[in-house]
């Protein structure tokens, strides 16, 4: 993993680690619900950019060496089932993802 994308994603993660802690203290609390829904639904879009993140290294490592070794047939099988995943890029919504 290219160091700048690794670094960018453990802090990302580490961010939404806090925040999904807060998120547990405001169930804990038994807050208003559409606050915690709010809360979650940023909690996954962060999750989302820590997939991009994980993408893009993907692609510039990945992808790029196992086309310039030929292998570029089995890379976009690869790829295809790994966007599968990231339906932020994708623009297919989880019910979709789960049950294809």
């Amino acid at each position: 993993m290219k160091p700048e994308h690794k670094q960018s994603a453990l802090n990302r993660l580490k961010t939404v680690r806090g925040h999904l802690d807060a998120v547990i203290g405001m169930v804990d609390d038994e807050r208003y619900c559409p606050d915690i829904m709010k809360q979650v639904s940023a909690l996954q879009g962060s999750l989302e950019k820590v997939n991009r993140v994980l993408l893009q290294n993907h692609v510039e490592t990945c992808v790029m060496h196992a086309v310039a070794e030929g292998r570029s047939g089995d890379i976009v099988d690869e790829l295809m089932e790994t966007l599968r995943y990231t339906p932020a890029v994708t623009g297919a919504n989880q019910q979709e993802v789960e049950t294809t």
